[in-house]
């Protein structure tokens, strides 16, 4: 669906969107608030921004400066972004589960004038580090919990109330502000994650955001009736511009997930048409269904296996031009029994998933697309605004990540590396003039460091990262990334790194689904009274190894596991394992886990 208002800069577009929707009771937010979702109107949130705008232009925020917003998903970051960029402000996403150490390199980098934080937890963080920071002069917290220092900290309630007077003072100040800041300027300063070293800050100006919203708002059909969940972190740029940015452009309600742990719970009270997510999550829903079936009677194991190879078929022949009429008719006996009831486990209004930062794997995209439930993939990075690519509704291959969207052009190096270019590209990297010539070459190409190829019809296939192909020590080259997707299908796998550059074959770190693993003990009377006792056993390993041979059966020999180790705990964000989109890092996996990993390599002439 087209956008619902013409803009050119981010705080032409919720100011005109506020105004077109303004008479309407129609919630522009959701949210939790004393366990029941609360709605806050178009007018509701404009009054918000306006008001918090007018606080921090009276704390001396200024066109040009720096904001951290270190916060979970929750409506005060849509007022703070906003409020931000109306005043010709740049603001500085933070990731809520970064340490002190990693927080005071990026406000230092970024040169962070304000921070706004969520609760007393991030403000202990930014208060630990703040003597190390000399250009911050204020913290403002959003959740008054706890006490509050003074002079250098005050609430975010405290700012609304310095906003309103002195919006008394100057009335005229918001609109000067915003009349002078152009689609060139810059809009955010996004840290990459990144897997080794410091992060760089990516600059994104106006014109790089609303052209990627533009692009995506014409490609995927985003409306007013729609209702989306966001649980994505806002900090991360694909929530940002996909979750965000383009949603309320087109219109729809945005409700707020209390939590990644909650989302299960919060599909079902938002009910939601639309989520942005990641791959994780189909892996998540995908592992409990199954193993649900494991436990039901041979009856319903075959009703289901039936349902959803009927979904496949019908799947196939609409792509086809359409199914015949006894498919047609077993397709509506398994939707009743079997396709229903996954949806409703979603909140039963699902019109599609939106999945991106991570690589889908096939067999997911098929086994929901044949209970009914369509995700579209879509693929990007923090340096492009995201969006390079997405698959449409009415055109989806999964495998891939769709056509380039309108304005991106696309092209493959000689090396099969991805490049990109279109006004979606980046500014370049914060203070690092070389680190942006290494990655937007001369004619404005940006070499994403993505290996794949373009099919005939020009949809992308991504087969790894270029640093991450492996290199046998028999000359091979392997792409990990198709393997551990392909692994993380089994009901006892939650997590599965490969091991093998510059190795004689393949190992793999695998942390299992350990609930599975405690239903397969039980049934045996194995005798276990910790995960580590699981892990260990040497029953539970036999059957990891049976699970392992059965599902790389059609790997070519130098793509097949030869030993494995299981571990007892998952890899987490918290302990600098996965960066915050859950991709795994492998530098810090390799590091922590060295002596496991020569252990297996062992005895090897």
């Amino acid at each position: 669906m087209p956008i619902a208002v013409d803009f050119s800069i981010i705080p032409e577009m919720f100011w005109r969107l506020t105004e077109k929707f303004a008479g309407e009771s129609r919630p522009l937010l959701l949210h939790k608030v004393d366990d029941t979702y609360r709605g806050i109107t178009y007018s509701e949130v404009r009054s918000r921004v306006e008001t918090f705008a007018f606080g921090l232009a009276s704390l001396g925020l200024k066109r040009g400066d720096r904001v951290a917003i270190i916060a979970e998903n929750r409506p005060e970051w849509v007022i703070s972004d906003l409020a931000i960029v109306s005043l010709g402000a740049v603001d500085v996403p933070v990731y809520p589960t970064m340490t002190a150490k990693q927080i005071e390199f990026i406000f230092n980098d970024a040169g962070v004038k304000m921070a706004i934080v969520s609760n007393q937890f991030q403000l202990n963080k930014v208060m630990r580090i703040y003597p190390e920071v000399a250009t911050l002069e204020k913290v403002i917290l959003i959740v008054e919990k706890g006490t509050i220092p003074e002079p250098d900290t005050i609430s975010f309630s405290a700012v609304m109330d310095l906003g309103k007077a002195h919006r008394k003072e100057q009335p005229d100040l918001l609109a000067t502000s915003m009349a002078i800041v152009k689609p060139e300027d810059l809009l955010t300063l996004i840290y990459t994650s990144g897997t080794t070293g410091n992060p760089k800050g990516v600059m994104l100006t106006h014109e790089n955001l609303v052209s990627n919203i533009k692009a995506a708002a014409q490609v995927i059909d985003f409306g007013s009736d729609d209702i989306m969940l966001s649980f994505l972190p806002l900090s991360h740029s694909f929530e940002r511009m996909a979750g965000y940015y383009t949603g309320m452009a087109c219109g729809v309600t945005i409700a707020y997930a209390e939590s990644v742990e909650t989302v299960r719970d919060n599909m079902l009270e938002v009910r939601p048409t639309i989520v942005t997510t990641v791959p994780r999550l189909f892996e998540r829903i995908h592992s409990r269904v199954m193993k649900q079936m494991d436990a039901s009677s041979p009856v319903k194991k075959k009703i289901f296996h039936w349902a959803i190879s009927v979904g496949r078929a019908f799947a196939e022949a609409k792509k086809r031009g359409g199914a015949g009429l006894s498919l047609r008719l077993r397709h509506a006996v398994a939707d009743r029994l079997v396709y229903s009831k996954l949806r409703e486990r979603t909140g039963g209004r699902m019109r599609f998933f939106v999945s991106g930062g991570a690589a889908l794997g096939k067999e997911f995209g098929e086994f929901f697309e044949a209970a009914g439930i369509i995700i579209i993939e879509g693929y990007g990075l923090t340096e492009s605004s995201p969006v390079i690519s997405v698959n449409h509704l009415d055109n989806y291959k999964f495998g891939s990540v769709g056509p380039a969207v309108p304005g991106v052009e696309v092209r493959i190096a000689s090396d099969g590396e991805i490049l990109a270019r279109g006004r979606n590209i980046m500014k370049g990297y914060w203070n690092n003039p070389e680190a942006t010539r290494q990655a937007v070459d001369e004619e404005g190409w940006l070499h994403t460091g993505d290996i794949g190829f373009l099919d005939p019809e020009g949809f992308i296939h991504i087969t790894d990262r270029k640093k991450h192909l492996f290199v046998s020590s028999g000359g091979k080259n392997i792409a990990p990334q198709p393997i551990e997707n392909l692994f993380l299908s089994s009901k006892y796998i939650e997590q599965f790194m490969l091991i093998g550059d510059r190795r004689m074959f393949l190992t793999a770190l695998i942390v299992p689904d350990f609930e599975a693993l405690r239903e397969f003990a039980d049934s045996r009377n194995i005798r276990y009274s910790s995960d580590a006792d699981l892990a260990r056993d040497p029953l539970i390993n036999e059957l990891m190894d049976k699970e392992i041979n059965q599902i790389q059966r059609d790997l070519a020999n130098y793509e097949r596991v030869r030993r494995f180790t299981l571990l007892e705990k998952q890899f987490s964000i918290e302990e600098g394992e996965l960066t915050p989109t859950q991709k795994i890092r492998r530098k810090v996996i390799e590091e922590r886990y060295s002596s496991i990993i020569d252990v297996m390599y062992e005895g090897i002439t």
